[in-house]
């Protein structure tokens, strides 16, 4: 899966997370469904590791960690990079954009094939 795949449905899951605390403040007796997004995108994302069957601990360890690295990697700079925008959004001070706004303008920046 390419990076701005990735980054697209990281900015999926923090408008999910948006919305389920919306709801979840608008109505707090309710129970608030999840849609497994992030599941799926781990799924998606993680590879399938094979291990050796007499691999010790340490070789196991050493090729789990090269595995999924790469992958690791880059949803964790996914999700940064949207928590550093919001951030530098909210610190310039303009009340007038939501975090809504800020998801929306990043999804469609990353949807035209901008990565940065």
């Amino acid at each position: 899966m390419q990076q701005s795949e990735i980054m697209r449905r990281v900015i999926g899951i923090l408008t999910e997370a948006m919305e389920i605390r919306r709801q979840a403040t608008e109505n707090p007796d309710v129970d608030v469904a999840l849609t497994g997004a992030i599941s799926s995108l781990l799924a998606e994302t993680l590879p399938e590791i094979s291990l050796p069957a007499d691999a010790t601990p340490q070789e196991a360890a050493d090729i789990i960690v090269r595995a999924l690295g790469p992958a690791i990697v880059a949803l964790s700079t996914c999700f940064s990079y949207a928590f550093v925008h919001l951030g530098e959004v909210h610190d310039e001070g303009h009340p007038e954009t939501s975090t809504t706004d800020v998801l929306r303008s990043l999804s469609l920046r990353f949807s035209q094939g901008d990565s940065a």
